[in-house]
């Protein structure tokens, strides 16, 4: 399960900003994961429950807002549409992704003195 690796990288950013900022403690950490990022995000609730112990984000949630995929015409750049075929409905290009495979850290709540 790569999601364990995913949230130890991704608690190690929260203890920097955290310490960063001054922070007690962790309140809230959202990610935003696209759909087609290979990430479960049940179990990356799991792993983050687990991992967060003993770190300043021992009691923080975790919201996760999962992305849907958006594709574009590498010629042209029209939107291809998720169903159907990777291909341009305007040129009959070949369609790139151009998100929905990100996981990013998008917020901190920090509890500072």
């Amino acid at each position: 399960m790569h999601e364990y690796s995913i949230v130890s990288a991704l608690l190690d950013r929260v203890e920097r900003e955290a310490r960063e900022h001054r922070a007690l403690a962790v309140a809230k950490v959202r990610v935003s994961v696209g759909r087609v990022a290979g990430v479960e995000s049940e179990l990356l609730r799991t792993a983050f429950a687990l991992a967060r112990e003993g770190t300043l984000a021992a009691a923080a949630e975790l919201e996760i807002i999962e992305i849907d995929p958006r594709w574009s015409c590498r010629a042209c750049g029209s939107a291809v549409p998720l169903e159907g075929p990777r291909r341009c409905p305007v040129c009959a290009g070949p369609a790139r992704l151009d998100g929905g495979d990100e996981i990013v850290l998008d917020r901190l709540e920090l509890e500072v003195a």
